[in-house]
């Protein structure tokens, strides 16, 4: 069977990582994100490992825009069979700093952007009765992290509705779970306000994660060999939150 992926936030960090370990697996992808120029390096870097891929750039968030990016994967494409939703806001603001307006933001992109584009693309999984989504949350959802209370709650809901989502489609041949990476060096990270050196010292392995390990978590549970796993959270994390 043809793989086709859709990758959201693809235009740089884990987007582009996951999407590069994806098309080492020979697997086309239809990449997505705000960020136009960031998408077409991408689309240039994955085209250049012999698969094909699109772009299509626009909010994640937004039902109408998510249905006119399904079009045309399926116009150029094909019908999708594996969804990685990674796009996120990850911002720092104090809880007395932080608004009902930031709060609402960030719940849009973080949580109900994958909502929707389940709603838009697990009818093409359920059709090919073959399906793989990936949600990339995240351990500050499970250990807690000073001001990032919206983010963590934003991806302690990614956590359950992974765990939800796999349920109803265990015996449809569609998984469902979920990666949450823990301190990564990403151009994010590298804008974060934290002293990144010192914060690794905090931490069991005392260095940030590569890219690639999440994409490597990713790129196994699309494979047929995670077939048996779902409403599983795979944690790459150094060690942070241990299960």
């Amino acid at each position: 069977m043809r793989k086709i992926a859709v990758v959201t936030g693809a235009a740089r960090g884990l987007g582009r990582a996951i999407a590069q370990r994806l098309a080492e697996d020979g697997i086309d992808l239809s990449l997505w994100d705000l960020n136009a120029d960031g998408l077409n390096e991408t689309a240039a870097m994955v085209r250049q490992l012999g698969v094909k891929a699109i772009t299509c750039t626009g909010n994640c968030a937004d039902a109408k825009t998510i249905a006119g990016f399904v079009e045309k994967t399926h116009a150029e494409l094909g019908k999708i069979n594996i969804l990685v939703n990674n796009a996120a806001l990850s911002p720092f603001c104090k809880f007395e700093d932080l608004t009902e307006e930031l709060w609402d933001n960030l719940m849009a992109i973080n949580l109900k952007g994958p909502f929707l584009c389940c709603k838009a693309i697990i009818p093409d999984m359920v059709e090919q009765q073959w399906g793989r989504v990936i949600n990339i949350s995240s351990s500050s959802a499970q250990a807690g992290a000073k001001s990032m209370s919206h983010y963590a709650a934003s991806k302690g809901g990614i956590i359950g509705f992974s765990k939800a989502l796999a349920l109803e489609y265990a015996t449809r041949g569609i998984t469902v779970n979920n990666v949450p990476p823990n301190f990564v060096n990403t151009e994010g990270l590298q804008e974060a306000p934290i002293d990144v050196d010192a914060f690794a010292k905090t931490t069991p392995m005392q260095r940030p994660g590569k890219p690639r390990n999440i994409a490597a978590a990713v790129a196994f549970l699309a494979s047929d060999d995670a077939d048996y796993i779902t409403g599983h959270t795979l944690g790459v994390n150094g060690g942070r939150y241990t299960n």
